[in-house]
């Protein structure tokens, strides 16, 4: 019996194939005869006759021509196979249930978009929808990621809370977990939404395409900058957009400050640059949490120390405060001579300080300062002395914060899950994106002074000695290290000092 219903199967497949042409102008004759009727059926009966009569005339003389019936029999089969042929069918509008969804989302708009003072609502309960609602496109969910609204004039999109309001219901109504982009027009009174997609993880840390006094941050959303890079992502080469942080002394952004909740990503982010600012500078690492995080940089050339003790970093702390006032010392006396700047005062020189708020802790119940406040040479003065600091905390260490700090870092950058006012508290800005409660390490914002907020995804750089993590991400971050000096980072700090002497005296 099977063997009989494939056998009838297969002979059916055929003799499709072989009839699909009699199929078509078959289908086509259709249609077109039921086309004529419809025609005939429209036609006044006054003129039905004088119709008849000119199709008679018109038959003859087919009749009458050299292969007049062949060339008409030829032509009526041409236009019953294109008449016949099958069509794609290109949906034009919603369907039933996108319907529903848009008909919800604009009887939920109603008490934002209206008052009842207008005398010809957009916006009214029972109201056509299609009036405010287009430019609209769904995912296979049936959820909207694209929808134009078109809202009355007189709505305050100038207030901040009342777009927050729209866009927290616009949010609720589309579908949760997703990063929605609010596109205000308040020329043309319309309100574009959009989902974002995810940013890629899988760019890995490497040497980055970069001149001197620039470091990426991470990469963001193609339209958000006007710069691309060359970058592997797997094995795959492709250009990406970064987000360039500029440093030195023509930047206006030289320090940087990084907020974020634990397991967000801000010790991947300090590493990352960390491994940028040794190719062409030295680093001096203090990490407050005392994890080992730092522990691959030790004794690496070009890192002058990575201290995680109360002690040890004040005492660093001091020489790096030491060592930019006699950077500034230097250059002045030397421009004052008519001479060159000397040379080890312009090679980088980079304070990165992980956790200062616990430091700061453990200094306190030791009897010693705050080490935080050692950094107000270094944050005031260092883009003139080509210092910079870099400070990494945790929200709920952002209050131990001196106000040096706070004041002199102008790019911001806050990792991990974070409400909108969090995010707003850090960057100045709130993001023009919806934060969504779960995102992966190193997602985040970032803003550069009085910049824009853009969306940012860190360079995956984990610890090279956590077995934890990607065997090939600890492989790029091992091939970034440089080669162990010969003198640990103490002795380093002490020689730059001697010649400081050298040099002032």
């Amino acid at each position: 019996m099977a063997r009989s219903r494939e056998i009838a199967r297969t002979a059916a497949e055929g003799a499709t194939d072989v009839l699909h042409p009699l199929i078509t102008v078959t289908r086509g004759l259709r249609r077109l005869a039921a086309a004529g009727r419809a025609k005939w059926s429209a036609t006044p009966k006054e003129r039905r006759g004088p119709a008849l009569f000119l199709a008679a005339a018109c038959a003859v003389v087919v009749a009458l021509l050299p292969y007049g019936p062949l060339l008409a029999l030829i032509s009526l089969m041409g236009t019953a196979a294109w008449h016949g042929r099958e069509r794609t069918v290109v949906r034009t509008g919603p369907d039933e249930a996108e319907s529903e969804r848009l008909k919800a989302l604009y009887e939920a708009l109603v008490p934002h978009f209206s008052v009842p003072e207008d005398p010809a609502p957009l916006f009214t309960h029972g109201g056509e929808w299609g009036k405010a609602l287009s430019d609209f496109a769904f995912d296979g969910d049936g959820r909207p990621v694209r929808l134009r609204i078109a809202y009355p004039a007189y709505f305050p999109d100038g207030e901040a809370a009342s777009r927050a309001r729209v866009e927290r219901l616009l949010q609720a109504k589309s579908g949760r977990g997703r990063e929605y982009l609010f596109d205000w027009d308040e020329e043309g009174n319309q309100l574009l939404m959009r989902v974002l997609p995810a940013l890629p993880t899988s760019i890995a840390a490497q040497r980055f395409v970069t001149a001197p006094g620039e470091t990426v941050l991470g990469f963001t959303d193609d339209d958000a900058v006007q710069r691309t890079m060359p970058v592997w992502e797997g094995d795959e080469r492709r250009d990406a957009p970064p987000v360039v942080w500029r440093t030195g002394p023509r930047s206006t952004e030289p320090h940087l400050l990084i907020v974020g909740q634990p397991g967000s990503g801000t010790t991947s982010l300090l590493r990352s640059i960390a491994l940028q600012a040794l190719e062409h500078g030295d680093i001096l690492i203090v990490d407050g949490s005392g994890t080992g995080e730092y522990a691959c940089l030790t004794g690496r050339c070009g890192v002058l120390g990575v201290e995680c003790g109360p002690a040890g970093a004040l005492t660093s702390l001091e020489w790096a405060a030491h060592e930019t006032e006699r950077r500034l010392i230097a250059a002045n006396r030397a421009r004052q001579a008519g001479r060159p700047v000397p040379s080890d005062t312009k090679r980088p020189l980079w304070i990165l300080m992980d956790r200062p708020g616990a430091l700061g802790h453990l200094a306190a119940a030791d009897g010693r300062g705050d080490p935080q406040e050692l950094l107000q040479v270094p944050l005031r003065h260092g883009r003139a002395a080509h210092v910079t600091v870099v400070v990494a905390e945790q929200f709920d260490g952002a209050d131990a914060l001196t106000e040096a700090v706070r004041t002199h870092t102008r790019a911001r950058v806050v990792l991990g899950p974070a409400t909108r006012d969090e995010a707003e508290a850090v960057l100045g800005r709130a993001p023009h994106t919806t934060p969504t409660p779960s995102v992966p390490p190193g997602r985040g914002y970032a803003r550069l002074g009085t910049g824009p907020v853009f969306r940012l995804q860190v360079p995956a750089t984990p610890d090279p000695y956590d077995d934890a993590a990607s065997d090939a991400h600890r492989q790029a971050v091992l091939g970034l290290l440089p080669e162990h000096s010969t003198a640990a980072g103490a002795p380093e700090m002490h020689r730059i000092a001697g010649r400081r002497h050298e040099t002032t005296g």
